[in-house]
């Protein structure tokens, strides 16, 4: 998880991506990027409760990533870098990737090539 926070930040220059004040403050910050839905989803599987400060957590749709690209960013951004940070910034820790997923991921190619490269 906290890779997928680092890479947001860093792929989208928004640092920190998820600025949360609290805790609770803090949950809210990522249910409004990934949705309450599949929050609600993770809690009912795990049979997990939260506690009364996020009653009024309310509803909110997942964004899609390309809403957070502009000028700035655009540079940073490929269909591979969103794959990963959709992989990586999940709810359900069964779901995301591990590290060595991540870094088997499409997005690290050139590195490995190039490491390939420079070893022969």
């Amino acid at each position: 998880w906290s890779y997928g926070a680092m890479f947001a930040s860093m792929i989208f220059k928004k640092e920190p991506f998820f600025h949360g004040t609290s805790n609770t403050d803090q949950l809210v910050k990522i249910a409004r990027v990934l949705g309450t839905e599949k929050l609600w989803d993770y809690l009912e599987k795990y049979n997990i409760e939260l506690g009364a400060e996020y009653d009024d957590i309310g509803t909110y749709p997942a964004r899609p990533w390309s809403k957070f690209v502009n000028v700035d960013n655009e540079a940073y951004i490929s269909q591979e870098a969103i794959h990963l940070l959709d992989n990586l910034l999940r709810y359900d820790h069964q779901e995301r990737l591990t590290a060595k997923e991540a870094m088997a991921h499409d997005y690290f190619k050139p590195v490995r090539v190039r490491e390939e490269g420079e070893q022969e």
